[in-house]
């Protein structure tokens, strides 16, 4: 049967599937030479500088969190809350209308970071010790998908890579038999979709890999049931055997074609290593719980948070994970208390088991949305609506570990509608991650479109603040 199987359909029959996702890391340019050659272009690379951080964890709150009703409290917004003022000439026309916290503030560990009393968790001095809370980011755009695209790629527009695709294209990863970029998301996919962890311009060796919250996070991750790994070696040899026979009659060396053999080996290899890495069955009870997968509310996020940890000590350079229901227009009190309780406990437990097991040290976490909120919010139906309206002028991040500095760095004014201390734009943040991870972001760059491009899109500069 194989003499009269053709490439075309050998290859049709390895897509949508675990094939394709090795496939996406085997394909253009220069990179692909390499995989010709017998290297992989995500092999590790040595860092540009020295670097703080060798791997990155990125808790993404898609919506936008309320940095007064998180860790930016602000009293006379408390004080002017359900008062009216009216709009400044040439906004427009009606009235703000104050919506102070529903949350008490505590100060809290040795550096007396200050968190809603909604983080019962995240609160224990034990984690809020490593903490960097950063209050003068600006973002760009009031837009949903803008704002994601330009948080997680650079870029408004989308379709440039992905801060985690910069990463590996300039590191490479430490672990050949699992992709070096992987994201999951709880809730549902973010606004723009796999455009938030895409290779854009990049060869597809370094997009992010979804892994699926329910069933198999891979598909086609385990063989089938009448196929033996003998089966499926033997397989993959003969499909190598047809692309050998074809190559040799280009009468040329073909990069792309050697570099898709090698992308179905990759897959072979994966299917060994990556069910090992997600079974969380030999994890101990105590560590269940820690993460609250024992729990309704925190089971997800909870589980993904332990994936993470485990994903990143077996050599997954970059893990972000998207965490929706943050866009608080609305019922403001209820919507923050339940995300904040789902995304509470498991993120306390990621931050104490990295720095218990040695890791944090070198691990940079980072909680972040991609804009923060209006200390006010507009009449809506002819009723006042507790909740918020977007904000680009001011947010608030959370950093630990990978050489971050405890403590509140920056500020914003006394009703938090705009940062004014220590105020940088999202590509100095970017350009501050890589360095963290030792790349230099006017030196990470790739040729397209008839120049060199880069992460901040035309350079920036390290928030020598946030660096312990």
């Amino acid at each position: 049967m194989t003499a009269n199987l053709n490439r075309r359909d050998a290859l049709f029959g390895l897509g949508a599937s675990l094939g394709s996702v090795a496939f996406s890391a085997m394909l253009q340019g220069e990179d692909a030479a390499q995989a010709s050659a017998g290297t992989s272009p995500l092999s590790p690379k040595p860092p540009m500088m020295p670097a703080k951080a060798k791997n990155v964890i990125m808790l993404f709150m898609e919506g936008g969190p309320g940095q007064m009703d998180t860790f930016d409290p602000k009293p006379e917004l408390t004080r002017l809350h359900k008062s009216e003022s009216k709009l400044k000439a040439g906004q427009e026309q009606g009235f703000k209308f104050f919506v102070g916290s529903p949350f008490g503030f505590n100060k809290v560990g040795d550096t007396g970071i200050e968190m809603c009393d909604q983080w019962k968790y995240l609160s224990d001095p034990y984690v809020a010790n490593e903490l960097c809370n950063y209050r003068g980011c600006q973002a760009e755009s009031l837009n949903h998908p803008e704002a994601l695209f330009h948080m997680n790629t650079g870029s408004r527009l989308g379709g440039d890579p992905a801060v985690g695709a910069w990463a590996t294209y300039g590191l490479g990863t430490e672990n050949q038999n699992l992709p070096g970029y992987v994201v999951m998301t709880e809730l549902a996919l973010p606004q723009g979709g796999p455009t938030n962890w895409s290779n854009g311009f990049l060869p597809p060796y370094y997009q992010g890999t979804r892994l699926r919250p329910e069933g198999s996070p891979i598909l086609d991750l385990a063989p089938q049931d009448f196929k033996s790994r003998d089966h499926q070696r033997r397989a993959l040899d003969e499909l190598a055997r047809l692309n050998k026979a074809h190559l040799d009659s280009l009468g040329a060396a073909d990069q792309k074609l050697s570099a898709r053999m090698q992308s179905y080996e990759l897959a072979f290899r994966m299917q060994t290593e990556v069910p090992g890495v997600i079974d969380l069955s030999k994890e101990s009870q105590d560590t269940i719980s820690m993460y609250g997968m024992d729990e309704p509310e925190t089971e997800t996020f909870g589980r993904q948070c332990l994936m993470a940890r485990r994903l990143v000590e077996s050599g997954v350079r970059f893990v972000q994970i998207f965490s929706g229901g943050w866009d608080s227009h609305d019922y403001l009190e209820r919507g923050h208390s339940s995300r904040i309780k789902s995304v509470d406990k498991p993120m306390a437990a990621l931050i104490r088991d990295l720095k218990q097991r040695g890791m944090l040290e070198d691990t940079l976490v980072i909680w972040t949305g991609e804009f923060g909120r209006t200390p006010d919010n507009n009449k809506r139906g002819g009723v006042y609506s507790l909740g918020r309206g977007h904000n680009n002028m001011a947010m608030t991040m959370l950093m630990a570990g990978g050489g971050v500095k405890p403590g509140v760095v920056g500020g914003t004014d006394e009703l938090g509608s705009s940062a004014v201390e220590c105020v940088h734009p999202i590509r100095d943040f970017h350009v501050t991650l890589l360095h963290l991870l030792g790349l230099d972001d006017n030196k990470l760059t790739y040729f397209h479109g008839g120049r060199f491009k880069q992460l901040s899109q035309f350079g920036g500069e390290v928030i020598p603040e946030l660096i312990a």
